[in-house]
């Protein structure tokens, strides 16, 4: 087990995992396989005593004694079989998990070289797909052998305890299969082998097409790509017919000898018997007997064939990830070290495994706190320099020390503990900001001084580098945006009723001119008719508002409140009018804002409102009355101005809103939450509970002054915390695509300042960020980090550097010059050129 456990996977053989942690279920699978043998045998002689004894004698007790027997031995047998099969599964998938998660360690750790030569696509193969039949081999590695090995030997056994000469008759067929087939697998094995292969490339091929999407279709290289795709894909069919042939031939091989032992058995069989040299009970074992014979010997060539499958892409796997870490991932016999913010770099090159020269002769040295500027045209070599020192490569000669200890002998933990790195595109990983923020200092564990009971900052350490980092307000609107589970929630769903009852009586006249505050005895002229007549949110989908006006029990609810005429009545003017003064517009959604129309709607329609020149409502069919009420139900009088709110229809609305609160409460009351100035809505925002209306505007000025009063409440009410903490559970999805760039980069950001590391390496770290947010982060960089963190920031903003300590200006991979940046601007050398040459 410690020799496995110190091997690294890649030089780990296939049968190294078949007893590593399965030691006791492989030996209860051996004593299963041995009853299980006995069992399968043991209906054969009662075969044979039912017709020579129990029929012969015309013995009832016999029969039933020998059938008893027969039928016990079929069902522990059955029973076994689906004993052995449930242990092989479980061991085949522990196996397969280890084997997956140990390679995943490993690959985890390769050098950044090999993940640049090498497609996503592969990996992911590799792991899901090729690994597999590794793991089902395990699982079969024992089981599968000795079973039909032993039930083999207790077959032929018997057959030789029968008759010895027919026995042996019936035997000569296997040499020859074991002749042939192992030649056939060969060739077999070798097309494997290039189907395995040419199944990596066309894995590559479909991974770089969808990565390169965009350039593709810039570019209209369709045909190009197809052709390439096309070359692979007949090379594939090519190797998988030749494979095929061979695989099926080794089958059709073993089919065509095991099926003429009944022939031989029935010439010479039935020669003896006729003779009266065997019994007629004899014989009929005798042929059960041989025609079990050939179960355990297809499974044998199977297994066989599984094997060598299996071997094939393990060997192929293991030998594509056979590279080995560029450093150590954790320290020999100590713990992590503390390092001081010191760097020293001397003499430094880096040079590709091409033999392409990036870096030379690199030299310069930081104290603790100091802040050095990166600046350079593209390719001058700044990344590079960046990374080798963040030991994302290991350079070629020369040395970098952090706090007097070289970095390349340190082991990956030291580095995490001492250093936080941000790139210019950083990876945001699937899971909530919470999960994201936290991930550095998870990984290293540190910031012990403000930590809390599980090693990570505390909630006010995590709020406050939102703050600093510009996230706070996004993460508050994530918060705001959340909807409360009851369950969960119960104590904070109570008081944000009670935050709803002092935002109205504290803001509610200030803010009369831009919310529309719910009035059950009012009309809400900016929500549409649906709300109105509802006044509440649906707690199931078919009552959505999108979803009413063809939901049969709102449609008899329309019909019986005297709504559903003057409705449609309204949606033809609607559509009528929209036809008429956008009907020639182009299809934007700016000229749509006063209509409930969509511009995509607008041909529909056109053909509607053509359609109804020649006809009246009533001689609509279904689908194109619930177009009208869908689009009535849509409008909203305060926002759509393309048509006017008849105040009779108002008063009927309002009426029919009492009557369905009613009919719903009544019939199923369960379908919506009635809006109540003292109840929480479960299916609404947090947002929406505390407003608890209609903006009647969305100027961004009323929206600040709105949130400004909202945030003014939870800050009275000690809720802002809370609010804040819920938006951090906020899932950024895959890659962070919830997420603008720049709150990824933000994020990113937040994320390694809240480590407080010694070292900090931002690789154009701010690129995707606007103006003010560019400010305020190197505002942040200047005031809260300086002397307190070693900083090397890659920049492509020359304003920006102005107060760093040293400005290192890189040109083809070395020092083009280096000083404080009003030195080098007075030089008049290669900084002045950049920053004056090309405005």
């Amino acid at each position: 087990m410690k020799r496995n456990e110190q091997t690294p996977i890649i030089q780990r053989s296939m049968f190294s995992w078949v007893l590593e942690g399965n030691g006791k279920l492989q030996a209860l699978l051996l004593l299963v396989i041995v009853v299980t043998v006995f069992a399968r045998v043991l209906p054969l002689e009662m075969q044979k005593r039912v017709i020579n004894e129990a029929i012969k004698l015309r013995s009832t007790d016999l029969l039933m004694i020998y059938c008893g027997i027969y039928l016990g031995s079929v069902l522990l047998a059955s029973g076994l079989k689906y004993l052995i099969t449930l242990l092989q599964t479980v061991i085949a998938q522990r196996v397969l998990a280890r084997m997956r998660k140990q390679l995943y360690q490993h690959i985890l750790t390769l050098p950044l070289s090999f993940f640049r030569k090498t497609q996503p696509g592969l990996v992911v193969n590799s792991l899901v797909t090729e690994l597999t039949t590794a793991g089902t081999f395990a699982g079969m590695a024992i089981a599968v052998p000795v079973t039909n090995v032993l039930t083999l030997l207790a077959f032929a056994g018997y057959l030789l305890w029968l008759n010895w000469m027919l026995a042996l008759i019936s035997l000569t067929i296997y040499p020859m299969v074991l002749y042939l087939v192992p030649k056939l697998q060969r060739r077999a094995n070798r097309a494997n082998k290039e189907r395995v292969d040419t199944g990596r490339d066309m894995s590559d091929k479909i991974t770089e097409s969808v990565s390169g999407i965009h350039e593709i279709q810039a570019n209209g290289a369709f045909a190009i790509e197809n052709r390439k795709f096309e070359a692979i894909t007949d090379k594939m069919e090519r190797i998988r017919l030749k494979w095929t042939l061979f695989k099926d031939g080794v089958k059709v091989t073993n089919n065509l000898f095991t099926n003429l032992g009944p022939f031989l058995i029935f010439i010479v069989g039935g020669y003896l018997s006729m003779k009266g040299q065997l019994g007629l009970g004899a014989l009929v074992a005798f042929l059960s007997a041989q025609e079990k014979l050939y179960d355990p010997w297809k499974e044998i060539i199977q297994f066989y064939q599984v094997y060598q499958d299996a071997s094939v892409r393990y060997e192929r796997t293991m030998s594509y990830f056979d590279a080995e870490p560029e450093f150590a991932l954790t320290p020999e016999g100590r713990e992590p070290l503390d390092l001081e913010g010191r760097l020293e770099v001397e003499d430094l090159s880096f040079v590709t495994d091409d033999g392409i020269r990036l870096l030379e002769g690199i030299h310069f040295t930081l104290e603790p706190g100091q802040q050095l500027g990166l600046v350079g045209f593209s390719g001058s070599g700044k990344s590079t320099l960046a990374q080798c020192v963040g030991q994302l490569h290991n350079y070629s000669s020369g040395s970098i020390r952090l706090g007097g200890q070289e970095v390349a002998a340190l082991s990956k933990q030291d580095m995490t503990r001492n250093m936080s790195f941000v790139s210019q595109s950083p990876f945001i990983f699937d899971g909530t900001i919470e999960d994201n923020l936290l991930y550095g200092c998870a990984a290293a564990n540190t910031d012990k001084d403000s930590a809390g009971a599980d090693g990570l900052p505390s909630l006010d350490d995590r709020i406050a580098i939102l703050h600093q980092t510009g996230l706070f307000v996004d993460v508050l609107r994530f918060g705001l945006n959340a909807k409360l589970l009851e369950e969960q929630h119960r104590e904070l769903r109570d008081t944000v009723v009670r935050v709803r009852n002092s935002f109205q009586s504290s803001y509610g006249k200030a803010l009369a001119d831009h919310v529309e505050f719910f009035d059950p005895d009012r009309y809400l002229y900016y929500a549409s008719i649906a709300d109105n007549i509802t006044f509440s949110a649906s707690n199931r989908e078919e009552f959505a508002t999108e979803a009413l006006a063809s939901n049969r029990y709102f449609l008899d609810f329309l019909v019986a409140s005297d709504l559903k005429r003057p409705l449609m009545n309204l949606g033809l003017e609607l559509a009528r009018q929209t036809v008429e003064v956008l009907g020639d517009l182009p299809p934007e959604a700016v000229f749509f804002e006063q209509s409930p129309l969509e511009p995509q709607e607008l041909p529909d329609y056109k053909e509607l409102v053509r359609k109804l020149k020649s006809k009246r409502l009533h001689q609509l069919d279904g689908a194109t009355q619930e177009k009208l009420l869908d689009v009535a139900l849509r409008f909203q009088p305060g926002v759509h101005k393309l048509v006017g709110f008849p105040q009779i229809l108002e008063d009927l609305i309002l009426e029919g809103r009492s009557l369905f609160r009613e009919r719903i409460a009544e019939e199923d009351p369960e379908a919506f939450k009635f809006y109540d100035m003292q109840a929480y809505i479960s299916s609404q925002s947090i947002l929406n509970n505390i407003l608890f209306g209609r903006p009647k505007t969305s100027h961004p000025k009323a929206q600040e002054k709105i949130n400004q009063n909202i945030i003014q409440l939870l800050i009275e009410e000690d809720l802002l915390e809370t609010i804040v903490a819920i938006g951090m559970q906020f899932q950024v999805g895959s890659k962070g695509d919830r997420l603008s760039g720049g709150q990824r980069q933000k994020l990113a950001i937040a994320r390694a300042m809240l480590k407080k590391s010694r070292l900090m390496i931002m690789d154009e770290a701010t690129s995707a960020l606007d103006n003010n947010s560019q400010s305020r982060i190197q505002n942040l960089l200047e005031n809260r980090w300086k002397g307190k963190s070693t900083l090397i920031a890659v920049v492509h903003r020359l304003d920006i550097i102005k107060n760093y300590d040293q400005i290192m200006v890189m040109k083809a991979g070395k020092i083009g010059e280096m000083g404080k940046y009003d030195d080098l601007i007075a030089k008049k050398g290669m900084l002045y050129e950049l920053e004056f040459g090309r405005k």
